[in-house]
């Protein structure tokens, strides 16, 4: 297949990009940058200059491909209902592009947060009103329901965290505020549970998302369905000797809303589905390798 791929030189695109070229795919990756089509190159695809307000560069691209992995989205939080329009018209080209021509378009985006029960591929992608989340769950359903105009679509929803050596995200940030505030934080008792992943894992079930997965699937990327953030802290804390602390949701900015709410994810069903069988280490092994922290495992 011939697969563009948007987001190709971030965090998950730099692994879904090997991935699709290790199993004889070629790659088409948007960039929007220099530095980002030299990664791309880099990583032996060819470059589309563009980002996701060129949207007839996106139809193009779209069109002159065997389907469509969709990762970008802007990460600006003071921002954020910005990316999650410019997600939107992004899915809405794509969309138009592949209609009838029974293409994979394969999206990234959340697990959902179903109160009192562990979220499941059943479940359609949903997060509580006020929720970053809750525009990019809405996408996801428009993404699902292309099915009926002759797309394969698919939705992988990611954990709150793709770990891995070189992340930036939320467990990076994590450690950047327990060092700014002296202790490493949680919400409550400690007992909320975040999903998680992977990167090499997530990387793996894009690829199988794109050549296997039938119209209208929900898949789930996560290896730990649900680990304890007051777990998180504690190995925080220990790699950095601070204490562990609850603190309030206010007290996390942007990041409190996740926090607060247990969110665990199985991906029982995307395994028998695509016969995905995580094998990268789970988060807190991760953790205990020491890379979030510069040093080495801890004793």
């Amino acid at each position: 297949m011939r697969v563009f791929v948007t987001g190709a030189s971030g965090w998950i695109g730099s692994t879904v990009v090997p991935e699709l070229i290790g199993a004889g795919h070629q790659v088409l990756g948007l960039a929007r940058s220099d530095s980002s089509a030299q990664a791309v190159a880099a990583m032996g695809a060819e470059v589309l200059r563009g980002d996701l307000d060129d949207l007839d560069t996106l139809r193009a691209g779209a069109a002159d491909c065997d389907g469509v992995i969709h990762l970008a989205f802007g990460h600006d939080f003071t921002r954020f209902d910005d990316s999650v329009r410019a997600d939107a018209r992004a899915v809405e080209a794509f969309g138009a592009a592949l209609e009838g021509t029974g293409k994979p378009l394969v999206i990234a985006s959340g697990t959902p947060a179903m109160p009192g029960k562990v979220a499941t591929e059943q479940d359609r992608p949903e997060f509580p009103p006020g929720s970053p989340m809750a525009g990019r769950a809405v996408t996801a359903r428009a993404v699902l329901d292309l099915a009926s105009r002759g797309v394969r679509s698919s939705v992988v929803g990611l954990p709150r965290t793709v770990h891995g050596e070189g992340d930036q995200g939320f467990v990076s940030w994590l450690i950047a505020d327990a060092r700014e505030k002296g202790s490493a934080g949680y919400v409550g008792d400690g007992s909320h549970r975040w999903p998680a992943v992977h990167v090499t894992d997530a990387g793996r079930l894009f690829r199988l998302a794109v050549e296997q997965a039938p119209a209208g699937s929900m898949l789930h990327a996560t290896g730990d369905e649900g680990v304890a953030i007051g777990d998180i802290a504690e190995v925080i804390g220990r790699h950095l000797g601070l204490p562990r602390a609850s603190r309030p949701a206010e007290d996390f900015g942007f990041l409190g809303s996740v926090l607060s709410i247990d969110q665990p994810a199985s991906s029982t069903l995307t395994r028998e589905l695509l016969d995905w069988r995580p094998a990268g280490p789970g988060l807190l092994e991760d953790l205990e390798k020491g890379h979030y922290f510069g040093d080495s495992p801890s004793r």
